[in-house]
């Protein structure tokens, strides 16, 4: 028959078991605010990236400030459906991936 535990043993163990379970809780907040430190930082980089490519815009093309939104979006719309574009964005991106796998290698 295994020894009966007195009250300052349970108390103590009862104790140190909540003291790991405020371990556990800290270590699983931790791993939670890194995983919202790593998203954030994906959409800021995004954002980031936006907003460079739209200032490369206009400055390639100064006129495109005077558009609205709606007007910019059917513009871009428009220009990336003529074949010759869609020729020189395919060859840009071809290009960069020819890039990308001689850095790679």
């Amino acid at each position: 028959m295994p020894k009966q535990k007195n009250l300052a043993e349970l108390n103590a163990e009862k104790e140190k078991i909540e003291q790991q379970l405020a371990q556990e809780q800290h270590k699983k907040q931790r791993l939670e605010n890194r995983i919202a430190y790593y998203e954030r930082g994906d959409r800021t980089k995004r954002a980031h990236n936006l907003i460079v490519r739209s200032a490369d815009m206009e400055s390639i093309a100064p006129l495109t400030k005077l558009l609205t939104r709606a007007e910019f979006y059917a513009f871009a719309e428009k220009t990336f459906d003529l074949p010759e574009v869609k020729c020189l964005l395919m060859e840009a991106v071809n290009e960069h991936n020819r890039t990308e796998q001689k850095e790679g290698c």
